[in-house]
């Protein structure tokens, strides 16, 4: 079927929006718009729509769901921060193990790496080529410096520099790639199991993907569900409810789990406590935290 709608005018999608029961001032919806296009805010309406009519349910404030969408924009950046501090962390313990073993340029030899093409028939050819693309598209003055100096000898730089050039998917690649002990001994760090970490990280790049690109986040079902570890042995991560892998509130967890390990100084739970005081009410559940939340066994430190 051919797609044939034509873009509207910012004062016609105010009118659009009035009509379907949006509260607001004309031009206060028009500011709005400007700055947010209404095809990004229409993802904040959806929950308040008739899915027949595509009309609000009820007549509701655009403040309510815009303060939805600062609420979920502010949520992105602390998850950000998160992740930064988690993922460092990650690399930093990958490469240090991996290159302790099998030296500076280990990398390059694939034998080294004997999973990394278990997910995709030329794995490893693939890695390799995205690590020489990051490589090239580098303007960071140490891989410079290591072209103008060894650059004759060498096309790829040493592989403790790889964790500050290469992306997340590449360090994912790399970290499922590795001999079981390396992922076991790294995994040991957190107390789970190397296939839990694994599905952790997974998780987490797809939620930094969604931070990334400024997407919704906060009411969102995840395509990609993190492992939980075994109740039997982990009772604490079930206690007094089990957490909902689906939600947000499964990677949020995760993160705060591995935020007390990596960064046990971090004020990050606090600001991220206040976060949730501060949006008192934007309805919680949605993000997959049931009312009881902070007596969750992980979170009741705060």
């Amino acid at each position: 079927m051919e797609y044939n709608k034509l873009p509207y005018s910012y004062n016609e999608q105010a009118d659009k929006l009035l009509s379907k029961g949006l509260l607001a001032d004309k031009q206060q919806i028009i500011d709005r718009l400007k700055r947010v296009s209404y095809f990004r805010l229409n993802a904040y309406f959806y929950p308040f729509k008739d899915k027949t009519t595509r009309n609000f349910k009820y007549p509701i404030n655009l403040d309510k769901i815009w303060k939805h969408y600062t609420f979920d924009r502010q949520l992105r950046l602390i998850v950000l921060d998160a992740v930064e501090r988690v993922e460092v962390a990650i690399r930093s313990q990958l490469l240090h193990i991996f290159a302790h073993r099998y030296g500076t340029f280990g990398y390059l030899h694939e034998e080294n790496l004997p999973f990394i093409n278990s997910y995709s028939e030329d794995g490893y050819n693939n890695w390799i080529s995205s690590l020489k693309n990051e490589t090239i598209r580098s303007r960071e003055d140490f891989i410079r410096h290591f072209r103008n100096k060894y650059g004759d000898s060498h096309d790829f730089p040493p592989v403790w520099t790889l964790a500050e050039i290469m992306s997340y998917g590449d360090m994912l690649r790399f970290f499922n790639g590795v001999e079981n002990d390396i992922r076991q001994e790294i995994a040991a760090e957190y107390e789970v199991s190397d296939k839990v970490l694994a599905s952790w990280l997974k998780a987490i790049g797809a939620v930094r993907n969604i931070c990334a690109h400024h997407g919704r986040l906060f009411n969102k079902r995840l395509g990609v569900k993190p492992l939980l570890p075994h109740i039997k042995r982990f009772p604490e991560w079930h206690e007094p409810f089990t957490i909902d892998k689906s939600k947000v509130v499964s990677v949020l967890t995760i993160l705060k789990y591995m935020l007390d390990i990596v960064a046990p100084t971090s004020s990050w739970s606090q600001r991220f406590i206040k976060l949730m005081d501060d949006y008192g009410d934007i309805p919680q559940h949605w993000m997959g935290f049931p009312d009881n939340w902070k007596e969750h066994e992980l979170w009741k430190d705060l």
